[in-house]
């Protein structure tokens, strides 16, 4: 008996806890389908339409926009494709309903104080190549039609006001990182010229480098899937034209940044989790899993193993500054040294007490002071560990 009532006052606790936690973080935002894309063949893998959370702005924000894409990886061929059909990042049959916006998108002034009054919108992922396919496989059922859910939706804001901006951020995490990139000029386009436009990426930067075996891991990937969803077509023309018989190498920022127009803005770090753990380190080049303590938490790596990724990010910060980033004035960055994969949709990183901070700076200011060109940002971390403002547990884990 007394065992029964103590996991129902448990029971209890978590609830309160976790509606605690939801208003500390912000207010849950309702799902929207967009039914009307079907017809369009703007879908998802499994053929259901795209979806999006939309919190309306107010006050002074009313004519503010950021538009923020969910990442959620790739799918490279036909098994990995049906694997995601059946889950929220190839249906919106299986997405939640409702969405606790925090970071970026949070709706608190004093947690989110240049944007929580904007209409902030979260475009759910389920396409598998960052919103950048267009091809449909017949035989078995899958839809790649990323690059028609991202112009259906951006055709459906603009229809529900966004035409009329003043302010318009395009913004991502990870998959949606690499699509704020990859889609940035294109949406500067879509806009009146008289609306300030600039793009936002987190953890979108992924590096074209080779892994530990000497392998070239990452670029094969890129290629299949660029080959699969029939993204080539739809990658910045300023790239691809450059990149003659190689124009799927566009899906690598190094390249595009280049020649990209639209103010942008990266938070990165410099040993992003991800990127080490599937481009440096994937499995496919560890065998003999030597770089699986070190993936798990960098405290764990060899000395040689910490050579090879303090390379690795010498090679990061080279290809951010051959691609324009450093130098350019237009473009800004906050790039720590904490093992972390996407910050800024998570309180805990953007503007808590226990962000990380670079140069007495955390990555909320950061980004306001950079869009409202309060002062130049260009952020750069001293080399892992040197950081004790880095979350102990990388944010990917």
């Amino acid at each position: 008996m007394i065992s029964g009532m103590l996991r129902q006052w448990l029971s209890l606790l978590v609830c309160v806890l976790a509606v605690i936690l939801l208003k500390s973080e912000g207010a849950s935002v309702g799902i929207t389908y967009l039914q009307d894309a079907v017809a369009k063949g703007a879908v998802c893998l499994d053929g259901s339409p795209p979806a999006y959370h939309f919190d309306k702005g107010s006050g002074a924000g009313v004519d503010n926009w950021i538009v923020h894409m969910e990442g959620g990886g790739w799918c490279e061929d036909v098994p990995t494709c049906l694997s995601r059909k059946n889950t929220d990042l190839g249906s919106s049959k299986q997405m939640v309903k409702q969405f606790g916006f925090s970071g970026l998108l949070s709706g608190q002034q004093k947690s989110n104080p240049d944007f929580y009054n904007w209409n902030r919108i979260k475009v759910r992922y389920c396409d598998g190549s960052s919103f950048t396919g267009d091809a449909v496989d017949r035989a078995n059922n899958l839809f790649f039609k990323g690059n028609s859910i991202w112009e259906f939706i951006i055709a459906d804001l603009l229809a529900k006001g966004m035409r009329n901006a003043k302010n318009a951020i395009l913004s991502g995490c990870s998959a949606g990182g690499l699509a704020s990139i990859l889609h940035c000029d294109r949406f500067r386009a879509l806009l009146p010229a008289s609306t300030k436009v600039k793009c936002i990426s987190d953890a979108g930067f992924f590096l074209h480098a080779q892994d530990v075996s000497g392998g070239k891991h990452i670029e094969e990937f890129y290629g299949k899937v660029a080959r699969l969803h029939g993204s080539v077509k739809n990658l910045p023309a300023s790239c691809t034209s450059r990149m003659g018989a190689r124009p799927e190498l566009c899906f690598f920022p190094q390249y595009v940044v280049q020649t990209m127009q639209t103010p942008i803005f990266f938070v990165n770090s410099a040993y992003d989790s991800w990127q080490i753990k599937n481009i440096l380190a994937p499995s496919a080049a560890d065998k003999s899993k030597e770089w699986k303590s070190c993936k798990l938490d960098l405290k764990k790596c060899t000395e040689t193993q910490l050579k090879i990724i303090q390379d690795f990010r010498t090679q990061f910060l080279s290809a951010l500054n051959r691609a324009g980033v450093i130098n350019s004035p237009s473009k800004g960055m906050f790039i720590d040294s904490c093992y972390a994969h996407c910050q800024v949709g998570k309180q805990i990183q953007w503007s808590s007490d226990s962000s990380p901070v670079v140069s007495n700076m955390k990555i909320a200011k950061a980004v306001g002071d950079w869009y409202y060109e309060r002062s130049p940002i260009k952020k750069l971390d001293c080399p892992y560990p040197c950081n004790p403002t880095c979350p102990k547990v990388d944010s990917d884990s």
